[in-house]
């Protein structure tokens, strides 16, 4: 087990540092050092002293991969691309182009995210199994024909729909919440309900219809009309056998939820006003502001390898026939 986790961090990294490469290449194939100048000083017309001494404070005075100026190794170290990411590997997140501690901005960020991410999470799972598992016990009845409409109908819709008409309903018709804002606290709830009820009810369609196809193709299996010979129900045969087999493809689908629990959620947090992760990666984009999309970039790829190292761990633990060797 030891030697497995050893040989999964140092495959993490040189994909951790392919992801960097390829962040630093995509956003300095669209923006200069120069633009960047020009949109954090924020005036139409800037002199070219003014971009220089903007770019020279904030270390993107150096050339982007290779300095023909300097010699030796230095000629790789002293770049923009080295200066930028290699502190992430310690996880030194630096300064924000705007002046703020960004280390300090996800700590306090990541809460609010947190705190809207967990409870979709982990309620959505449990309703999106339940409803899976009932639709497949009731498999090719009226009430799971009429539960595959509902689902295919729900995915059709737009995310952007159920965030609209979540305000306009819970928030504005019935004033049930505040349409959107946070503060911080106790009172932090009335701001949460809303955008946990909207992740919830967007991700019934497809979450549904998955787990429902994985139950399916169990029951179609030997071993359950092995389980249906000997005498055991179908009810039985459901949720001991059926469920246990499809747990390792549900903690397959589970990891790619891992990182968004840390990094919310564009949409939701960006519609809601809720400052977490999620809109301060959004504002980031918005401000061509390079040291907090690298960051948040980098922080994404290590929570996805974490999950991903996790989730062969829990395989372990729901199927003693897969061992890590």
């Amino acid at each position: 087990m030891l030697d497995y986790l050893v040989r999964r961090l140092l495959y993490a990294l040189p994909i951790l540092l392919g992801v960097n490469l390829l962040t630093f290449a995509l956003f300095f194939m669209v923006n200069t050092p120069d633009d960047m100048a020009r949109i954090h000083l924020g005036v139409k017309r800037v002199t070219p002293q003014a971009i220089e001494a903007w770019k020279a404070e904030h270390g993107y005075d150096r050339p982007l991969f290779i300095n023909t100026q300097a010699t030796g190794v230095d000629q790789v170290t002293d770049t923009l691309f080295v200066d930028k990411s290699l502190g992430l590997f310690a996880f030194d997140f630096g300064m924000a182009d705007d002046g703020r501690d960004i280390a300090r901005e996800i700590k306090t960020r990541m809460w609010p995210s947190l705190a809207i991410a967990l409870p979709t999470f982990l309620v959505g799972l449990l309703c999106y199994v339940s409803f899976a598992l009932l639709l497949t016990f009731f498999r090719g009845s009226a009430l799971d024909r009429g539960g595959v409409i509902l689902c295919v109908a729900l995915m059709s819709i737009s995310g952007l729909f159920y965030v609209i008409g979540g305000q306009y309903l819970m928030g504005k018709l019935w004033h049930w919440f505040p349409i959107s804002g946070w503060q911080p606290g106790l009172d932090a709830w009335k701001f949460l309900v809303m955008p946990v009820v909207v992740g919830l009810v967007a991700g019934i369609g497809d979450s549904t219809r998955f787990y429902r196809a994985l139950f399916l193709e169990e029951m179609g299996k030997d071993y359950v009309r092995t389980a249906r010979a000997k005498g055991l129900s179908d009810l039985r045969v459901l949720f001991r056998h059926v469920l246990g087999n499809a747990m390792i493809p549900i903690l397959t689908g589970v990891v790619v939820v891992i990182p968004r629990l840390f990094l919310g959620s564009l949409i939701i947090e960006s519609f809601f006003g809720i400052p977490g992760l999620g809109s301060y990666t959004i504002d980031a984009i918005q401000a061509q502001d390079f040291a907090i999309v690298r960051s948040m970039v980098f922080l994404g790829s290590v929570l996805y390898i974490v999950g991903l190292v996790l989730t062969d761990i829990s395989y372990t633990l729901v199927d003693p026939r897969v061992r890590l060797e």
